[in-house]
């Protein structure tokens, strides 16, 4: 099975090198040197890693046979997708790979159905659930510990507490209010 592992930003100097923006809970094991990853588009790859380091908080990744800033260039917002096995699962138990929670059931906590997940959308600080409710509308949902407590895998279920509002927008609460002057 396939899974995105980072997408290729800028270039970062003349050598080669480019920024990412990591997509796995285990770049150490899946953006090590040595590491053959296919790419989207697939014209441009397979990439293979040459070396790796941390500069400024981001990571730099450099690849065989890219050796100046304009071929890094032409890289940018490609796609990394590593090979893994359908079977393998995150070595921490509160982590999971997006084809586990694909077509989980999502529930409240009372045990009312909400619906479906079909997507898991990767945002820059956190994961957004994409929930089809049964009605066929979508619903986006946190993929935080606060809003979901629990994945039970063998039930194949996710378990959700929703703040006000999120399932029903007419329960919003509203935090301040401006006076008028």
């Amino acid at each position: 099975m396939q899974l995105v592992v980072a997408r290729i930003g800028r270039a970062h100097g003349i050598k080669g090198e480019v920024t990412v923006e990591v997509r796995t809970d285990e770049p150490e094991l899946r953006l090590a040197p040595g590491a053959v990853l296919a790419t989207e588009p697939s014209s441009v790859g397979p990439l293979t890693i040459t070396t790796g380091r941390v500069h400024s908080g981001r990571l730099l990744l450099r690849f065989e046979g890219v050796g100046d800033r304009t071929a890094a260039e032409a890289l940018r917002n490609t796609l990394l997708i590593a090979e893994v096995d359908p079977e393998e699962v995150p070595e921490d138990p509160e982590e999971f790979y997006d084809h586990q929670l694909i077509d989980l059931d999502v529930v409240t906590r009372d045990g009312t159905a909400v619906g479906r997940i079909r997507e898991i959308s990767h945002l820059p600080y956190q994961d957004l659930l994409i929930v089809e409710r049964p009605d066929g509308s979508e619903v986006m949902i946190p993929f935080v510990a606060e809003i979901v407590p629990e994945i039970d895998l063998e039930e194949q279920r996710a378990v959700i507490e929703p703040p006000p509002g999120l399932l029903d927008e007419s329960q919003a609460e509203i935090a301040s209010s401006r006076e008028d002057s």
